[in-house]
């Protein structure tokens, strides 16, 4: 079993786990570093009443730049780097395949409100990824969002996002 993994490790081509974990600890550091030229605005230093502001996010945002830079350093020059493989096209896939829909379903968010947007990334994600009927997808993502307005609007009185169009207005919320 260990021989068919290593077997199939060896063909996989990609981006190595590497370079990936450099890339997103210089993420972490950009983050950082903004994090402590804010704070140095708020004043970071100690004052007359005790820390400033700024005082703890300096030293957080501190932290996050000395840390990522030495992940940067051990992933990129470091003697026992993982070159390995990531993650393959296939598996990218995979993972974009949830990931893109995700990101449209925020948007659709903005627009149609959280109730209608979920109704149709419930429905498409059951019919186009779990194959199954339009008819059956329509009925859960119906059922799904009908409970949640209705424990969330009606029961809890909390009222969601309608969106910019608010589709739902004629029901009065």
């Amino acid at each position: 079993m260990e021989d068919i993994q290593e077997a199939d490790a060896g063909s996989r081509t990609g981006i190595a786990t590497n370079v990936v974990e450099a890339v997103v600890a210089f993420m972490i550091f950009v983050i950082g570093a903004v994090v402590v030229y804010g704070s140095r605005k708020l004043g970071s230093g100690w004052t007359s009443d005790g820390p400033g502001a700024g005082y703890f996010p300096f030293y957080i945002g501190l932290i996050l730049c000395i840390s990522s830079a030495a992940i940067i350093y051990q992933a990129l020059l470091g003697k026992d780097k993982n070159t390995r493989v990531f993650v393959d096209s296939e598996q990218l896939k995979r993972v974009m395949s949830v990931l893109i829909p995700a990101g449209i379903y925020i948007l659709a968010i903005q627009l149609l409100g959280i109730y209608v947007a979920s109704a149709l990334y419930i429905a498409l994600f059951m019919v186009i990824l779990g194959k199954y009927s339009w008819f059956k997808s329509v009925i859960v993502a119906l059922a799904v969002n009908t409970l949640f307005f209705f424990m969330f609007e009606v029961w809890f009185k909390v009222p969601l996002f309608k969106g910019k169009f608010e589709p739902l207005s004629f029901l009065g919320y």
